[in-house]
């Protein structure tokens, strides 16, 4: 049995970064399991290849979700990332912090040193933003962010013209002083490749001595002796094996595997485990628990000008994008399919933006089996713009079904399942028409296809969201962080409540869920978290 300072169960967002800096002084040893391989893949590094990562299962955990009462009974599909780089390899690239307020409020709950100004300068630390620094931006960090102001599709123009006419304001940033508003996104890219946290933060510190990366490594359970976690069980190449800790192990494996693992090893709801045969290390209700997501809806729209579905659906189109993307890294091909969204509020008096915009100048209705039909759109001018929720109040759960490694554990969701969260989806579909009902977009606009006109009840909006919408995947919180032993896994410090040598770092400790794509704040929390496990190193 090999020994390491550090093991980190988990190469995605956080534990890209947390492998990157707990070995950069050469002073300690670590060892990252990641269960999937390699992300030295076509469809991995080129942006829009997204669509062809969305179902693949060389490089996707595809995960499904248990029939939802409140999507109406369909059972959502749930990527992860099961390669380097983690879901940051396979995502959309929406580069988006999350509001000052969603920070804020997780201090005041207790959570000293994770209040918005405390994590400013990580954020500014980590990026190397195209668009240049100022009081919220960095530059000359790992991550480059790219501005895609100059690249978007013209239609975008008319969107964000749109968004302005029905109230909103225009905004160039936003991650910057505010949030609210239309703008143009800012993605995790360069010279047109994604920009994975295995891209900026993992292949520098593979290049180092005292990094080992284990791919195709499946760790099974957390080693305890009493309440001390001392190394991993993990499957590789059929065999099992066993690497030990010195120091500490630390799960990064996401909002759906460290729950999982956590159960897997004693650690969780004593009931569950005692069900499934599990010895009981610690018991903590709260682990796989309090599961919250964004939960999201397209409006599609059939247009009187070119879309990007005159350009992606025929194969000439295919073969000029394609060949435009291979020589010079530019086209559609190098960028997101949300070139554009926004933040608003569903209530005026509300302090801060409860849901999210995208704007998509394409549109898939007709779907492709087997893929997500990005690189397959409809064959008319279609565009979407769509919405998700920030903060919904419904909660779900994470729960093994048995205590093999290799069942997928039992994803409840529980999506609309409070009264809030149906009426302010309500409103926000009803805002989505107003901005297809300004000048700069109804005049462009043919019909609207999905839902279509016949739909306009508040009855049938709401029967027509619960059968449409899904989850923008951004789960968090099944493991999260709190003061209190008895309602978090994870104090300030990451440290799991009860147990010594043991931390969660990925987005699974949110205390709550952010206004905004959860990939950023989850490389935040890699950056953050390894900046806590060094201070707490003798």
């Amino acid at each position: 049995m090999q020994t390491y300072d550090f093991i980190i169960v988990g190469s995605g967002s956080a534990g890209s970064v947390l492998a990157d800096k707990l070995s950069a002084s050469g002073r300690f040893s670590v060892l990252l399991l990641e269960a999937g391989g390699t992300d030295r893949r076509f469809y991995v590094q080129m942006p829009l290849g997204y669509g062809k990562t969305f179902f693949d299962p060389a490089v996707n955990w595809n995960y499904k979700a248990e029939p939802d009462p409140g999507l109406a009974g369909n059972a959502d599909h749930w990527p992860r990332g099961k390669l380097l780089g983690g879901s940051s390899s396979i995502n959309a690239m929406v580069w988006i912090r999350g509001a000052r307020e969603d920070f804020d409020a997780w201090a005041a709950a207790g959570n000293p040193g994770w209040g918005y100004d405390d994590l400013l300068p990580v954020f500014k630390a980590l990026e190397d933003n195209q668009a240049g620094a100022d009081a919220w931006r960095g530059v000359g960090g790992p991550l480059h962010v790219t501005d895609c102001s100059d690249a978007v599709h013209p239609l975008t123009k008319r969107y964000l013209a749109a968004g302005q006419q029905a109230g909103l304001p225009l905004n160039p940033d936003f991650n910057g002083a505010a949030q609210e508003g239309v703008g143009v996104y800012q993605i995790s890219t360069k010279n047109g490749r994604r920009m994975s946290a295995a891209r900026a933060f993992l292949r520098p510190a593979m290049k180092r001595k005292n990094v080992r990366v284990a791919t195709n490594a499946l760790a099974t359970r957390v080693l305890f002796e009493g309440r001390r976690a001392v190394g991993v069980e993990y499957l590789q190449n059929g065999e099992t094996k066993t690497a030990r800790a010195g120091r500490e192990v630390i799960l990064s494996g996401g909002s759906v595997n460290s729950p999982q693992l956590l159960q897997l090893s004693g650690v969780g709801p004593s009931a569950l485990l005692k069900g499934l045969g599990i010895p009981v290390v610690h018991a903590n209700e709260n682990v796989g628990a309090h599961l919250q997501d964004h939960v999201g809806i397209n409006y599609t729209f059939k247009g009187r000008l070119p879309t990007l579905n005159q350009t992606l659906r025929p194969w000439w189109g295919k073969l000029l994008v394609g060949m435009q993307y291979i020589l010079t890294r530019s086209g559609p091909l190098s960028l997101s399919m949300n070139n554009a969204g926004g933040f608003f509020r569903t209530d005026p008096a509300a302090t801060r933006p409860n849901m999210q915009l995208y704007f998509q100048a394409f549109s898939t209705v007709i779907p492709k089996s087997g893929e997500r039909p990005i690189l397959t759109p409809d064959p008319w001018p279609g565009f979407s713009i769509g919405l998700s929720n920030c903060r919904p109040s419904s909660r779900g759960e994470i729960m093994i079904r048995t205590s093999n490694p290799r069942d997928y554990p039992r994803i409840s969701a529980n999506a609309y399942s409070t009264e809030a969260d149906v009426a302010e989806m309500l409103d926000a579909v009803k805002f989505v028409r107003k901005i297809a009902s300004m000048p700069d977009m109804a005049e462009i606009i043919e019909e609207e296809v999905l839902p279509g006109p016949s739909i306009s009840s508040d009855a049938d909006l709401i029967q027509d969201f619960r059968k449409r919408s899904g989850t923008v995947y951004h789960p968090v919180s099944t493991c999260r962080m709190g003061p209190d032993p008895s309602r978090a896994v994870v104090d300030p410090r990451l440290k799991v409540h009860g147990i010594e040598g043991l931390r969660v770092i990925d987005a699974s400790i949110f205390p709550d869920n952010i206004t905004g794509n959860t990939n950023a704040a989850s490389i935040m929390t890699g950056w953050k978290g390894a900046e806590l496990v060094l201070e707490d190193q003798k």
